[in-house]
């Protein structure tokens, strides 16, 4: 079994990497499927799981049930709730035995025993701002500083939950195989590069 895991800064591309590197390679994808599976588990909406797993606010608390009944317990144990059953959902799609690509969810770390081939996605931030104002929709209609709110907000909101949950640095280059900036580039030339890069990766751990 293959496994490729992206963690990437916002607005880099690494999801649009990763799917075109699942289709180049003939691998499964996994991105926003795992918030679904939970989302449909406990009858949630799709974002509100999506924002309770990303978000940082439960760094803080203090993970003890001496107060079952206070309000931050029952919110500190939903989200403990929903980081288990993501776990579980991530320890099941690697169980089935396929080669797949995973988009996040810090699945470098939990996969860490099927040695996956880890890739760390980044881009300078003036093309990740015009990245996002490429892929904004008309509705949201956000000014440039609003998006460069956003692009650091969900940047430390990651950093803190991969340091929280896994005790590593977020984007630290020496936890990766491979860190890729995609400033610049054609992402259909960029995504044949590193197809190429993860074969080998694949064939030299094959032959040890």
């Amino acid at each position: 079994m293959k496994i490729i895991t992206i963690g990437r800064q916002f607005g880099s591309g690494g999801r649009e990497i990763g799917k075109r590197l699942s289709d180049a390679l003939g691998f499964d994808y996994y991105d926003r499927e795992i918030i679904t599976s939970i989302a449909e588990k406990y009858g949630m909406n799709d974002a509100y799981v999506e924002k309770a797993l990303e978000s940082s606010d439960w760094r803080n608390y203090n993970f003890t049930f001496m107060h079952s009944f206070n309000t931050e317990s029952v919110m500190q144990a939903e989200k403990v709730k929903l980081l288990s059953e993501q776990r579980r959902v991530i320890d099941g799609i690697a169980e089935a035995g396929k080669d797949f690509v995973i988009v996040g969810r810090n699945a470098d770390v939990l996969l860490e025993k099927y040695q996956p081939f880890n890739i760390f996605v980044c881009a300078d931030f003036d093309a990740r701002i015009r990245r996002c104002q490429e892929r904004s929709s008309d509705e949201e209609n956000l000014t440039v500083r609003q998006l460069e709110q956003n692009i650091r907000r969900i940047d430390r909101n990651r950093a803190r939950s991969r340091e929280f949950i896994t005790e590593k640095l977020w984007g630290e280059a020496s936890s990766y195989h491979l860190v890729v900036n995609t400033t610049g580039w054609d992402f259909n030339e960029l995504t044949s590069a590193v197809a190429a890069y993860a074969t080998s990766f694949f064939s030299r751990s094959e032959v040890r």
